[in-house]
């Protein structure tokens, strides 16, 4: 079996500082949107590009209730979860034309969640060949766009701001 090790990643989780509180209760909190990428505002959950993507459009939905587990939403705060993932999918596929998807949830630490105790559920647009091993070979991800263009890209999505479709 080939593994592919991504030391990156493990220094990101065991390093990251949440002494200045949950920053998804924080970008939530806080009325700038753009200076903290959030895309959409629904009445269970909220948009927000991820700060540290994987590719262009790395877009996460997150439960505007500080809850850390899947099984502590709501049915009504998953239902909408869902829904804003499809509106999600749709933007991203209107924007960048992508070949795939990756959509998941990581919960604990140990599981790679950078953020463990506010649920949240990535979802990542995918073209062939679009690592090259370079995260791999030179611990460098190739992000051909800003995040400032990203978000000004994928916000006309969502500017009518409805809690869910």
């Amino acid at each position: 079996m080939d593994r592919l090790w991504t030391p990156w990643r493990y220094h990101y989780i065991s390093t990251f500082d949440d002494s200045q509180g949950c920053i998804f209760c924080r970008a939530l909190q806080e009325q700038d949107d753009e200076k903290n990428l959030v895309l959409h505002r629904g009445a269970a959950c909220f948009v927000i590009l991820n700060l540290y993507p994987y590719t262009n459009g790395h877009i996460m939905v997150v439960t505007n209730r500080h809850v850390a587990l899947l099984h502590e939403a709501s049915p009504d705060e998953l239902l909408e979860m869902m829904r804003v993932a499809q509106r999600c999918q749709r933007a991203l596929t209107d924007a960048y034309h992508p070949d795939g998807f990756n959509l998941g949830i990581n919960q604990g630490r140990c599981a790679g969640a950078g953020v463990a105790d506010h649920l949240h559920l990535h979802i990542l647009a995918r073209w062939a060949g679009d690592s090259s091993f370079m995260s791999v070979v030179a611990e460098t991800r190739v992000l051909p766009e800003e995040l400032s263009t990203t978000y000004r890209k994928l916000r006309p999505f969502f500017c009518d701001d409805s809690p869910s479709e």
